[in-house]
């Protein structure tokens, strides 16, 4: 399943949707990210987030095929919210599912890794001075990289 979307999301709910994967799944690995608060240490009080419709779903549905095929992968989720956020909120969730912790964990890894730098999102930072769009970091793009 995939979802962009505005509305929150319950990691239990999808955590029990994961969990309904069937017969020799033994076991689940998520991540969950965050708006990061940094104290105002960078006077920052939240996120914009904009997608491509369409084309976001199409990329992370790549991005599960891809894990797919180089992990057993019984069953994976992603949800991606976008507009205004607070800091504090939940932005992303992956969920993915195999027979063995391993490939649970390096395929939800590898989905979030490349999320960050494959998918069409595009982040504004809200702060005291103003707006301001964010640019892709360079240690998104190694950790990203490190996976070909």
């Amino acid at each position: 399943m995939i979802s962009v979307q505005a509305e929150d999301f319950d990691v239990a709910a999808e955590y029990a949707a994961l969990r309904d994967s069937g017969a020799g799944t033994g076991a689940i690995a998520t991540f969950t990210g965050l708006v990061r608060d940094n104290g105002d240490l960078q006077g920052v009080s939240g996120l914009y987030l904009e997608h491509y419709p369409g084309m976001t779903e199409q990329v992370i549905q790549g991005l599960i095929d891809e894990a797919s095929e180089r992990w057993d992968v019984r069953k994976a989720r992603v949800i991606h919210r976008v507009g205004r956020l607070a800091l504090c909120d939940q932005i992303v969730f992956v969920g993915v599912c195999s027979a063995h912790r391993g490939d649970a964990f390096a395929a939800c890894e590898f989905i979030m890794d490349a999320l960050k730098t494959s998918a069409p999102f595009w982040k504004k930072e809200i702060t005291s001075g103003g707006e301001h769009w964010v640019e892709q970091k360079e240690s998104d793009l190694a950790r990203s990289e490190d996976w070909n």
